[in-house]
């Protein structure tokens, strides 16, 4: 046999035990509702989910780079009503809102802007209230992408489609089952960013484990927020969520 033939051969066998290599890897990646599923049943369970209905989280907001600290609340109820407020030392309130139709912020630097098209999207997404255990409904795909290292833990990827919006990538560590890491290009008024999200420091409110620390990157700037207190079905007026009237005349000149 020649030596053209002969090598021929040695490349196609290597060829094929590589697919067979890359096609076993990918089959031995569990499936990404069972990564999803199991995040819920270890973070306290589907039950434990179904209890709440509304939620206040109360907290700390810093941007060491611009030396920003401020002190920051989230309200948010079922379906998809949310209002975040932080307020910064020396600058003012930044606020960002949703009534459930009208998605919004109020920067003080930038003033009010109310948000459509893809940033909409993204927003709608965020604030849906219990969406652990809603992502069926909420992504149209998702799926197991492969594996990474975050903060010396073991991953699995998963890629999670909306029906509007780009791809979110999410990192769940293969022996405790909680996400680690959250990768999603953020839309905004000032145009799309990348955005890395390290999530950290689980620990139980009420029968829920939960987040406690966020460490977000983004063009260059690294914030910090760290949550201090949640607490469940909370009496929030029903006028915490209403639309600001800034944000209402905004949207009537459009």
């Amino acid at each position: 046999m020649s030596r053209f033939y002969v090598g021929r051969n040695v490349a196609i066998g290597a060829a094929m035990v590589l697919s067979l290599s890359l096609a076993r890897a990918a089959d031995d990646l569990p499936k990404a509702d069972t990564i999803l599923d199991k995040y819920v049943e270890v973070t306290g369970g589907k039950a434990a989910y179904e209890k709440h209905h509304s939620e206040i989280s109360k907290g700390s907001f810093s941007m060491a780079a611009m030396g920003l600290k401020g002190d920051v609340t989230a309200y948010r109820a079922e379906p998809d009503k949310s209002l975040t407020e932080i307020d910064l030392a020396g600058i003012g309130k930044v606020r960002e809102g949703s009534d459930g139709t009208v998605f919004w912020s109020i920067n003080p630097m930038m003033g009010p802007h109310v948000k459509e098209g893809p940033e909409k999207a993204q927003a709608q997404l965020s604030s849906r209230f219990n969406a652990e255990l809603k992502w069926r409904d909420i992504f149209k795909d998702a799926k197991t992408v492969g594996a990474d290292t975050v903060d010396g833990k073991d991953c699995y990827k998963v890629q999670l489609t909306p029906a509007d919006g780009s791809p979110i990538t999410q990192c769940y560590d293969k022996d405790s089952g909680l996400m680690v890491k959250m990768t999603m290009t953020a839309q905004g008024p000032m145009g799309d960013q990348p955005v890395d999200s390290f999530v950290g420091d689980y620990r139980k409110e009420g029968d829920v484990l939960m987040p406690h620390k966020i460490k977000q990157s983004a063009a260059g700037q690294e914030v910090v927020i760290t949550i201090d207190s949640v607490t469940f079905n909370a009496d929030i007026p029903a006028d915490k969520f209403a639309v600001p009237d800034e944000i209402k005349a905004l949207a009537t000149k459009k």
